[in-house]
């Protein structure tokens, strides 16, 4: 199996680990708060990524500690954002928004890093939000609290991906594990008070399986993205189109519409667009 292959089999396994894991929100999210679902599946992350560390032991000190703390607060606020949103809008609607972060960004990275938009990349945004507007139809939709939530999930989410490329490789793989979500458990059992609802065994088992599909998935992204370059991989998170309409319809009665599909694959060409540009413009350097 070409190196190629095997990174775009491993990126299709991961976003599929993630999509079981994000219809796994939705349907927890039917009883339980946000809150305690971050806090209850951080819980069950943890003793993962400690076995993550006995299998391979690093330096938990951070390379880059002002860095990692801002990523970890980033990934805190995406956390509950990201899983706010799953518990009140349609799958379909949630990934329409979340596939706008390679758009987010290009946006983000001018004035962060220093990379200059051209024609194509603007033009890519462009398209993307063009995307966005005949997926969720505005006419037809009545938006509210959660498509703000899942827009600032996709900011906080671009604020982790710019410190990530900012720091390198410098980073092992287990601190950056564990500080975000250390930090995703500790602050949601502080902000559980108030809001926990026993949870029975059954349901404590299926926040089991939403954190062992996290944790798989994001081994998966790792071993995509060891085997084949960025430009085989990223676009395989496309692939949850397809995963929405299939939890959507089976789970929870939301039927993807051909209007939804449609700006979906806009937002994907776009970035895809924005994927190919930069990986000429890495190939030219």
């Amino acid at each position: 199996m070409s190196p190629a292959l095997k990174g775009a089999l491993y990126g299709l396994l991961g976003f599929g680990l993630f999509s079981l894991a994000d219809a796994t929100i939705k349907f927890l999210g039917g009883t339980y708060s946000p809150v305690q679902i971050v806090a209850f599946a951080g819980a069950f992350s943890l003793p993962l990524i400690g076995l993550l560390w006995l299998r391979a032991p690093v330096s938990l000190r951070p390379v880059h500690p002002w860095l990692m703390a801002i990523r970890t607060a980033a990934l805190i606020g995406n956390g509950l954002l990201v899983t706010y949103t799953f518990t009140v809008m349609p799958l379909a609607q949630a990934y329409a928004i979340f596939f706008t972060l390679p758009l987010v960004l290009t946006l983000l990275a001018w004035p962060v890093l220093g990379d200059r938009i051209d024609l194509i990349s603007g033009l890519a945004v462009v398209v993307g939000l063009v995307g966005v507007m005949v997926a969720l139809d505005p006419g037809r939709i009545e938006f509210g609290i959660g498509h703000v939530a899942a827009l600032g999930g996709v900011i906080l989410a671009a604020v982790h991906y710019l410190i990530v490329r900012k720091t390198g490789g410098d980073e092992a793989n287990v601190p950056m594990l564990l500080y975000p979500v250390l930090g995703q458990t500790m602050s949601a059992f502080l902000l559980l008070p108030g809001r926990h609802v026993p949870m029975p065994a059954a349901d404590l088992a299926t926040v089991a399986g939403l954190a062992l599909a996290g944790f798989c998935g994001t081994l998966m992204m790792f071993a995509a993205y060891r085997a084949a370059a960025p430009i085989i991989v990223a676009p395989t998170q496309y692939s949850q189109i397809a995963w929405a309409a299939l939890f959507g319809a089976l789970l929870f009665g939301e039927p993807m519409t051909w209007q939804t599909g449609f700006g979906m694959a806009i937002i994907a060409l776009a970035g895809i667009m924005v994927l190919v540009r930069k990986d000429g413009s890495r190939q030219t350097a």
